[in-house]
């Protein structure tokens, strides 16, 4: 099967998703109605109506975004747009790994939301205690930008946290090390943007969370996926139960290999992609990666066919 779907993370939310699903899918409606039950708060209504900054809070923005993508998933497959065996993998960029590891049949809903919801807020909280930044680099390689990181570093910790497309990686630690990079990004030809984000994720900074969130992964049901699903961490396919666990533990402070996932999956035989959840952020970073690989947005209710 040459058909993948693929899953956003954090970034990816807006004000007002998921509304229009709902109003056209039961399988949407439910899938929201069960979210509200199992946090015990109305995330439905945060996702519908806002405010963005509540929405945009990471203890929020992560069960929102995963509850959106599950729901459009659920909405296209009743109508018909998809089926959920078409695919020949799934793969998620960081919190969208959670949902590919569900919709593969690895772990429940329940589950995979209760994870997503203590994620957010283990990160929040690191966030909070050790303030940090990520800095989106541009037009620079891998090795470029390690430099950058190592001539930082005296600074404080700093390194790269997402591997996103070609000429586009972000790099992430303590605010001082962040601050000090951009001089040397500039110096060495590149352009950096501070990215407006509550912490320094996908780095050392956030080992605590990572730490407080394995007990909880231990406690998840999790069996093999049905589907092959793509580890962020190392590009590998998740196999046994406590290799996603550990997976998804070292995933909190470790770089997400995005660029590589996908690389992986079209070498494997994948040309075809399905970008389910809001906005077309996969998209465009799909474009940069590779040219031949073909991608379908279902992010609102007129991509249900």
């Amino acid at each position: 099967m040459s058909q993948a779907a693929i899953f956003p993370g954090q970034g990816a939310q807006l004000v007002g998703m998921g509304a229009d699903v709902v109003a056209v899918s039961k399988a949407a409606a439910d899938v929201f109605a069960e979210a509200d039950a199992l946090l015990g708060f109305k995330l439905s209504a945060l996702c519908f109506e806002g405010p963005e900054e509540r929405l945009g809070a990471t203890d929020i923005q992560q069960p929102a975004i995963f509850t959106t993508s599950v729901a459009l998933f659920r909405a296209a497959a009743e109508k018909g747009r998809i089926r959920a065996e078409q695919f020949g993998a799934m793969g998620g960029l960081s919190l969208g790994e959670y949902t590919a590891l569900h919709l593969a049949g690895a772990m429940s809903f329940a589950d995979a939301l209760k994870l997503v919801y203590r994620r957010g807020q283990l990160m929040q909280q690191a966030a909070e205690a050790q303030p940090g930044g990520m800095v989106s680099v541009l037009g620079m390689d891998e090795a470029q930008v390690l430099t950058v990181c190592e001539r930082a570093r005296p600074a404080g910790r700093i390194g790269p946290a997402n591997y996103n497309c070609p000429g586009q990686i972000v790099i992430s630690g303590d605010q001082a090390a962040c601050n000090a990079a951009m001089p040397i990004i500039e110096e060495l030809g590149g352009r950096g943007t501070a990215l407006k984000v509550a912490g320094a994720f996908h780095s050392e900074l956030m080992r605590p969370a990572a730490e407080a969130l394995k007990p909880v992964l231990a406690a998840a049901q999790i069996v093999p996926p049905k589907c092959r699903v793509i580890s962020n961490v190392d590009t590998t396919w998740h196999t046994t139960p406590d290799a996603i666990r550990a997976s998804l533990y070292q995933q909190v402070y470790n770089p997400v290999r995005w660029q590589g996932c996908c690389e992986k999956m079209i070498g494997e035989g994948m040309r075809d992609f399905y970008e389910i959840g809001p906005n077309r952020v996969l998209m465009g970073l799909m474009r940069k990666i590779s040219r031949e690989a073909k991608v379908t947005n279902i992010g609102k209710a007129a991509d249900l066919g």
